[in-house]
């Protein structure tokens, strides 16, 4: 299974400083050594260095930039930039309220990349959210 990560879940990857790093890490690493992919997107990647300074993980766009540059290059599981040429026309069905529309573009476009969407949001119908615990 190839992997959609969206921004929360990337975050928490790559920060310890996050309140869910341990439950991403404990994912993560129970698909070493499996054909996973972990797929980003502009979106994402974006959204990652916005987050990132916000929640004073990082100082400024530069460093969350090579943050994550230095996550996915140095990941024992290997990262794909998805690119993106979905419309809004492609959103799903249940969005109708503006908190919906950039998780079900990103539930639209793992479909489209035959990935599927890791979460920590429990909102997002069809995505895969990341477990608390096994």
């Amino acid at each position: 299974m190839n992997w959609l990560l969206d921004v929360n879940a990337l975050i928490a990857l790559a920060h310890q400083g996050h309140a869910d790093h341990s439950r991403v890490i404990r994912w993560f690493a129970s698909l070493i050594g499996s054909n996973a992919r972990l797929g980003t997107c502009s979106i994402t990647e974006i959204g990652f260095v916005r987050v990132s300074i916000q929640a004073g993980f990082e100082n400024n766009a530069p460093e969350a930039v090579d943050t994550l540059i230095g996550l996915k290059e140095s990941s024992r599981i290997p990262f794909d930039l998805i690119p993106d040429s979905l419309g809004a026309d492609r959103l799903p069905s249940y969005v109708s309220a503006v908190k919906q529309v950039t998780d079900g573009h990103l539930l639209a476009l793992a479909a489209d990349a035959s990935m599927r969407l890791a979460t920590l949001d429990k909102g997002i119908p069809g995505a895969y959210v990341i477990p608390r615990r096994r």
